[in-house]
């Protein structure tokens, strides 16, 4: 069996931690801003870690 390439645009939006958790940025914090509070803005800056079935897919993706 070759090897399995790696999905070029999954690399680009997702990141492997050391500990093997998958690590993604939250969308919708690029523009129209001025409507949005203060601490949505906040929260949309922070990154989310992936669980379950959906960080086992990305990890074969990666």
């Amino acid at each position: 069996m070759p090897k399995v390439k790696t999905n070029r645009s999954a690399a680009k939006r997702f990141k492997l931690t050391g500990s093997g958790k998958v690590k993604r940025a939250r969308g919708g914090g690029h523009h129209l801003n001025a409507k949005k509070a203060r601490k949505r803005k906040r929260r949309l800056n922070e990154t989310e870690f992936l669980s379950g079935a959906v960080a086992k897919r990305i990890k074969t993706y990666i």
